[in-house]
């Protein structure tokens, strides 16, 4: 499979991954790695702009959500030290105003997690306007809701109440709602 991807990734092959996951980064990297490419991992916004700064990549997959700041940060600092970086912006809270944000500032494509390597190679390559296929296994109407019902909840600071009028719904619905397990 290397092989084939090889002429796809060009000369340069640098990869720069930025997640706060360790565990997650890691075996991302690992997994490009085997596809050809030469990554390289930030766990933070500062570590990512420093990488940006000083070696360039061709690709970067970074996070949305970091412990020090944002993933938006990052993209910016690539764009301007390399404008032909192919990058892919990856989110645990998929939301359209995210995705139009990230675009906005440079990202070449939008992944909600949880992605796997061979969709973000799909993306990392995908040429012009040509969308890449549709995920195998996309998440359900239930699990989207659920997704957005935790976002709102930890922007809350886990407040039920403020949840509840934010998300114009009944306070003792939601508290239903969260005591239960996230659905598949």
């Amino acid at each position: 499979m290397s092989e084939d991807l090889g002429a796809e990734l060009g000369p340069d092959r640098s990869l720069l991954l930025v997640d706060d996951d360790e565990a997650f980064v890691k075996r991302l990297a690992r997994a490009m790695e085997k596809r050809g490419f030469i990554p390289e991992t930030a766990e933070s916004v500062a570590a990512g702009k420093a990488i940006a700064q000083t070696r360039p990549p061709a690709y970067a997959v970074v996070d949305l959500r970091l412990e020090d700041g944002n993933g938006l940060d990052v993209v910016e600092t690539l764009r301007e030290k390399r404008p032909d970086c192919r990058i892919v912006v990856l989110t645990g809270y998929g939301a359209i105003a995210t995705a139009v944000a990230a675009v906005k500032v440079g990202a070449t494509d939008y992944l909600s997690k949880p992605a796997d390597a061979n969709e973000i190679t799909a993306a990392l390559l995908a040429k012009g306007d040509a969308l890449p296929p549709p995920p195998e296994n996309p998440m359900s109407a239930d699990r989207v809701r659920w997704e957005h019902i935790q976002r709102v909840y930890e922007m809350c600071d886990r407040n039920v109440s403020e949840t509840a009028r934010r998300l114009n719904m009944h306070r003792r619905t939601l508290q239903r709602i969260l005591a239960k397990r996230s659905p598949r």
